[in-house]
Order: structure tokens, then sequence, then C-alpha cells
């Protein structure tokens, strides 16, 4: 589904990505896991072209995306939940919902099945962002990534900051999305116990590299909580 071959991006004299490499599979979730500062979240960002990659190539579904800016991205097929939501607190719930939705072509209806995944969204569409727990607004900010129909849907830390029942909820999601519904998901983590309970594969990236990959269910014997605490 997804493709990213040698990516590397600079930040003034930084090298943050060194020759990152891997495959989604369409029905997958890959979990990218790493101490702070090691370019994960830059990586999320050069997938989307927030922060273009400095060199490598990006396909998704076989086509080049390389050229692509952001918005164009989500009309190919990508979804982005960034780490700290960035929710608009003075829009409400469903204009929130409808900002999802800006990329596509006017009229383009929201998807039902959102508050079928999301039911307390449901029940606060006329609510102010702002005014949503850190849980509910995390919440919002899947379903608006999930508005426009992606192939491939990206998420930055959801857990930072959630109460554990709505960890779990999310952790349901992201495996209906993907077993159900043949999404790729990546999911950038540092809770390592959610990770692990999710993980198809896994990348392990420290300065920029990828230094470990495999099986999510091969986490444990290949040692991988304890190289994120090296």
């Amino acid at each position: 589904m997804l493709q990213a071959a040698d990516l590397h991006q600079h930040y003034g004299g930084s090298h943050i990505l060194r020759g990152v490499s891997f495959e989604l599979k369409p029905g997958e979730i890959t979990v990218v896991l790493g101490r702070n500062g090691v370019g994960k979240t830059t990586l999320l960002k050069s997938l989307m072209g927030v922060v273009p990659a400095t060199s490598g190539s990006i396909t998704l579904a076989g086509q080049s995306v390389d050229k692509l800016r952001t918005h164009q991205r989500v009309r190919a097929g990508l979804g982005y939940v960034p780490q700290g939501r960035e929710i608009f607190g003075r829009l409400t719930v469903m204009e929130n919902l409808q900002m999802g939705l800006a990329s596509q072509p006017a009229g383009t209806p929201l998807p039902g099945e959102l508050f079928e995944l999301f039911p307390v969204l449901d029940k606060m569409r006329g609510r102010r962002g702002g005014d949503l727990s850190g849980g509910q607004q995390q919440q919002l900010a899947i379903a608006r990534a999930l508005a426009p129909g992606p192939k491939v849907l990206l998420l930055d830390e959801p857990t930072e900051g959630i109460q554990p029942n709505v960890i779990q909820d999310i952790g349901r999601v992201i495996q209906h999305l993907a077993h159900d519904k043949g999404l790729a998901v990546v999911l950038v983590e540092q809770f390592y116990d959610f990770a692990a309970e999710l993980a198809d594969q896994y990348l392990l990236m420290q300065r920029g590299e990828v230094v470990m990959r495999g099986r999510g269910k091969d986490m444990a014997a290949d040692g991988v909580r304890e190289r994120l605490a090296i």
C-alpha cells in the first residue's frame, strides 16, 4: 500500500532521518517505536509532506507522492493524526469533522460510520472542540482524519495524556480499521504494552535510523522493550 525508500531529512545542520525504508501492507498495523528525539514524528511529517524529505521516495498504491503537497496526499489516500491532536478549539465537533473534508470535492458527505466508531462524538456534535476532554479530542482528531476515507492512517502517539478506558477504545478502533476495513496503519508510540498488543509489524528507531524490525508477535523475544530502555 505504501513504500518509503531511503528517506533522508535535514533540518538546519541536523540530519534527522537517515535512510529510512519500509513497506506497509493493507490490513496491517505497523508500530514505530523509539525514545524521544529519534525522528518518529519527523518520519510521519515527511510521509505527509508537512516536512518534505530531503531525498528518497514515497509511493502510495504504486504511485509516487513525492511532489504532492499535503492536501494532495490526503486526496491520494493518506490520513494523519498529529501529536497533540491539533483540533480547532473554537469550532464544533461537526465543524472539525467537516474540516477533514477540505481536500475533497464540495458537498462530499461525512461517513456515517464515524459516529459508529466514536459514539461520544454523536452526542456532542454541537459542542466546541475546546470543551471536550483530552480523550474525546483524540477521538475527534482520529475521526477527522478518517473523514475523507484514507487508505493509510498515520497516528502520532494517540495515547499521550489519555485516560486508560479511552486508550482501550482507541485500540479497538485501530484494530477494526486495519483488520476489518483493510487500512494500512502506522502507529508511532512510546507506550510499549499498547504497541505490542496492536503491532502486526514493528520498526525500532534510533538516531534517525531503523535499527530493528520484525513481526509484532516477536517483539518480546526480540528484546524490543529492553532496547527502548537503552
